[in-house]
């Protein structure tokens, strides 16, 4: 009897070494930042809240989103949310064409990754 080398498991090391294909990271690159701005959401209803408790509050609010990490945390979420939205319009125009084909979702995740490079580094010089 021959014995089977397959790996019964999938680890972690199994899934960094296989070449993801352009559409399944654009993909999962959508789902993450859904999560990211699920989480996100968290810090801007808290901040909201804090900008409106009072002037001196929404002062110290204000000082600590000129720190690294504040400017960080809007970063990731703003980086998260062009993203975010840059993949839900491809997934629209996509349902709303007769574009199935592999080529298309390889052209339209392409597309999508440099429009969102483009948002996210102007994003970058906005934030800085």
């Amino acid at each position: 009897m021959k014995q089977d080398k397959r790996p019964i498991n999938v680890g972690i090391g199994d899934l960094l070494q296989f070449r993801w294909p352009i559409i399944a990271l654009a993909s999962i690159s959508h789902r993450i930042a859904g999560v990211v701005l699920f989480i996100g959401l968290g810090f801007l209803l808290y901040g909201l809240e804090v900008s409106l408790s009072s002037p001196a509050a929404f002062e110290g609010l204000k000082s600590s989103l000129a720190t690294p990490i504040g400017k960080s945390i809007a970063w990731i979420v703003l980086a998260a949310l062009a993203y975010h939205f840059v993949a839900g319009v491809k997934h629209l125009l996509m349902d709303g064409s007769d574009s199935e084909s592999l080529v298309a979702g390889t052209r339209a995740a392409y597309i999508t990754l440099a429009v969102s490079a483009v948002l996210i580094a102007l994003l970058t010089i906005w934030i800085i």
